[in-house]
């Protein structure tokens, strides 16, 4: 059984408040993306060009699962296609600025919903806030070098 301690605990507010932000924003907001696409777009655009089994990776998602929702992007016009430079047999998927001017679309629409809320807040409301964003990316940084202990989720 495993000890609930203040990182943990912390751990798991942070996670919590983070999605149920992210959710809000994206149940809020008026956009014509429909969600798994546009997730899959902030992925691409946090990723880079990369392979279907890395996306399927990063997606804690089947290949056959994101094959299909890449052909549904495909069709939008808003990925590529291209050879991978390193194995001729392998393809990489990258946005084009279709895919690009979609994603800020949904950005947008998310932030358009949000601001009201932020408007709300004074200085330093706004300043925590900054702070907050200041912490939240030297944790992303941190979190990005430090090894995975183990797989906590299976493909589907």
């Amino acid at each position: 059984m495993e000890r609930v301690t203040e990182p943990t605990t912390l751990g798991n507010e942070l996670l919590r408040s983070a999605a149920r932000l992210s959710r809000w924003a994206s149940r809020h907001a008026s956009f014509d993306v429909p969600f798994a696409q546009a997730r899959l777009l902030a992925l691409l655009d946090e990723l880079g060009p990369s392979r279907v089994s890395a996306l399927a990776a990063a997606d804690h998602s089947s290949q056959p699962t994101i094959t299909t929702q890449l052909q549904r992007l495909e069709a939008s016009g808003w990925v590529h296609r291209a050879s991978d430079p390193d194995d001729a047999r392998a393809t990489v998927i990258s946005l084009s600025e279709e895919g690009h001017a979609a994603l800020e679309s949904v950005r947008r629409a998310r932030l358009a919903v949000l601001s009201p809320a932020l408007d709300q807040l004074d200085g330093p409301a706004l300043d925590r806030v900054r702070v907050a964003i200041d912490v939240m990316n030297e944790l992303l940084a941190a979190a990005a070098d430090a090894p995975v202990p183990h797989p906590t989720r299976k493909d589907g």
